[in-house]
């Protein structure tokens, strides 16, 4: 299959399903995601990151990149495989149908895994036979990732650089007495991860033979308490106290007059250089293994890059500095091929700057982002117009960061926007979003993608983030049971087969 046919589809992170333990998981309730997209005739599934998450429960802030989130595997689907029994799952806590509380969800689904694990322990040697081929298969990142998760745990989940100062900076005699002390800890999360990945890869095999194929989503930049940077802090500019010199974040704009101080490490990209970016080969590697494109957040990033210094309050005082550009991903497509990667090119751009990140898109044939509900905002231009599209780009009606489009339109936007969006719609204010739906698809676009809340038509009350805000009104959202239809399945299949997206 090319990598990007004329085709459509939905924005849904398995935390939104439904079901019963207080969170969304790759069970029962993700196969039945598939077959609705299957009967509403869409051919892509976009996720957010599937990292484990770390500050404020944020996929963008994950404590691994290359680990994936057991808080998504299924229980239902290791009672099946005899990991757990009926009698684990009846303290499972009474938790909201319409948002996760992730801290009532991971406590219980942390010790609902240690069970499955010691379980599991007693199982056959020819039962356990995957899970150490897994093991062995995955030394490169895992061994790092299970050791830095189980010293977390050991020291109450505070950040790296609070653990003592021989742990924090890999003393080998340190780490050896750790691996000892520890050694169950680290193979109950062996366990975890070879748990999600089976259960992730039998959801996507099951996906893609029904023609339903994945977006993931890769974040640019890793967070400071991450096994990454604990594990490889030669490649991010860290003093010798292990402190960042310098963290990410965008100039002031029209948005903030102090910018965005993200606060990531940066690279050190003379470093990864040297070493062929073979970080960087290995993290596209784990991608593509549970994705079959990838969305590339901040990908102008890779171009030039703000530039804070570390202890700075706002990111006024920053500088822009060049990223890898073409040598990272000549070294990526030696390795690894042609990739299909989706380019989040968003942002302000001075003329220069959006020329070189075209070409370099250009140049390995990566389609950048259009956000429909961007076009009735009269600072961002005329790109976002569908009318002005390249064939080669993706169109979002939203995305996790936008509000929903109900809700932009009833009380985000200006009369000016609402003005404007009903003309250029042909669209009427009660069916808002399906007229954004409507015409995205209409569009020239390869690829056109809408969020679940938006085909629902909610309100903001469903956003799934407010970008610069903390709380629990951030990535915790849950789609209702049942609330994908088949009315509503015949409906977009209809959209989808009338501008020719149908498989």
């Amino acid at each position: 299959m090319p990598p990007f046919p004329r085709r459509s589809g939905l924005i849904l992170h398995p935390t939104s399903l439904p079901g019963p333990y207080g969170i969304g998981d790759v069970g029962v309730e993700a196969y039945r995601f598939v077959d609705f997209l299957v009967a509403a005739g869409q051919t892509w599934w976009q996720t957010l990151p599937l990292n484990p998450t770390g500050f404020a429960d944020s996929p963008y802030q994950g404590l691994s990149a290359f680990a994936g989130n057991p808080m998504l595997i299924s229980p239902d689907r290791l009672l099946a495989a005899g990991h757990l029994t009926v009698d684990d799952l009846a303290d499972r806590p009474v938790c909201s149908d319409e948002r996760v509380d992730f801290g009532v969800v991971i406590a219980w689904k942390s010790a609902l895994l240690d069970r499955a694990f010691e379980r599991f322990q007693a199982f056959s040697a020819a039962d356990r036979a995957p899970f150490a081929q897994f093991c062995q298969a995955q030394a490169a990142w895992l061994d790092d990732v299970a050791l830095f998760m189980a010293l977390k745990q050991e020291y109450g989940m505070r950040a790296w650089t609070e653990w003592p100062a021989l742990l924090a900076a890999r003393d080998p005699d340190a780490l050896a007495q750790a691996r000892n002390e520890l050694a169950d800890a680290i193979e109950a999360q062996k366990y975890r991860q070879w748990v999600f990945f089976a259960q992730w890869n039998d959801l996507r095999r099951y996906a893609n033979r029904r023609g339903v194929w994945i977006i993931g989503d890769m974040p640019i930049f890793v967070a400071l308490d991450s096994a990454d940077v604990w594990a490889h802090p030669h490649l991010f500019h860290l003093d010798d106290d292990l402190r960042p010199t310098c963290v990410s974040g965008v100039p002031p704009d029209y948005f903030s007059e102090t910018g965005q101080l993200w606060g990531h490490p940066l690279y050190r990209w003379d470093v990864m250089a040297a070493d062929g970016y073979r970080w960087w080969i290995d993290r596209f590697r784990a991608a593509f293994a549970v994705a079959d494109v990838v969305r590339i957040d901040h990908f102008r990033g890779f171009y030039n890059y703000w530039e804070i210094p570390a202890g700075a309050s706002t990111a006024i005082d920053g500088r822009w500095v060049d990223g890898p550009r073409d040598a990272l991903f000549t070294a990526v497509t030696s390795a690894l091929g042609d990739v299909a990667i989706i380019a989040e090119d968003l942002g302000d751009f001075t003329p220069e700057s959006r020329a070189g990140l075209d070409a370099l898109m250009a140049r390995f044939g990566f389609p950048g982002m259009r956000i429909l509900q961007f076009a009735f905002n009269r600072r961002e231009g005329d790109r976002f117009f569908p009318h002005n599209y390249p064939r080669a780009c993706v169109v979002y009606t939203g995305t996790h960061d936008n509000d929903t489009l109900v809700g932009w339109f009833t009380s985000s936007s200006t009369d000016a926007e609402r003005h404007d969006a009903l003309r250029y719609l042909c669209g009427t204010a009660d069916d808002i979003a399906w007229a954004f739906i409507r015409t995205a698809w209409m569009s020239v676009a390869d690829t056109a993608l809408t969020t679940v809340q938006d085909l629902l038509g909610l309100g903001s009350e469903a956003r799934m983030n407010l970008p610069g805000t903390l709380g629990t009104h951030n990535w915790t959202w849950r789609i209702p049971a049942d609330a994908l239809d088949q009315q509503i399945a015949r409906r977009l299949r209809d959209l989808t087969e009338i501008y020719q997206r149908l498989p």
